[in-house]
């Protein structure tokens, strides 16, 4: 059986992983960082990226989408709470343009400040998920 840790992505909205983990590969802000049982303590803050994580018996890796946020690895235990985030396996490319081309639609408009705040974010963070879809489909020959 392989040495695992434990492991939870958190964002604002939700948890979006808790569970066991062979490593875990996170866009820090000087570079990449690999983590792995029996890493030494690290906190460190994240740019936005792909975050990897290894999981056991699955053939592929878990892949989660960030905007930023804050890395945490204490012995036996990595946290990794993101600004924004979202799983690889439920994005669909086209439907973040749409929702773009939407919020920028109705922000030409101007509703309401509150409304207006919202769709700000909205479109913050279908730009967030759109840059980090494209920049991990062009360098996937590279992982």
């Amino acid at each position: 059986m392989a040495m695992t840790m434990r492991v939870d992505v958190v964002s604002v909205e939700e948890s979006l992983f808790s569970g066991l983990a062979e490593s875990v590969v996170a866009p820090a802000e000087m570079g990449a960082v690999g983590i792995y049982p029996g890493h030494a303590p690290l906190l460190t803050r994240l740019k936005p990226g792909a975050v990897r994580l290894k999981i056991p018996q699955h053939g592929e890796e878990e892949v989660i989408h960030i905007s930023g946020g804050i890395l945490e690895v204490q012995p036996g235990r990595v946290t990794l709470l993101a600004d924004v985030a979202i799983r690889e396996d439920v994005i669909a490319e086209a439907n973040l343009g749409d929702e773009k081309r939407r919020a920028e639609e109705v922000l030409k408009n101007r509703v309401t400040a509150t409304a207006y705040a919202r769709l700000e974010v909205d479109l913050a963070k279908a730009l967030t998920y759109l840059q980090g879809i494209q920049k991990l489909r062009h360098g996937k020959r590279g992982l």
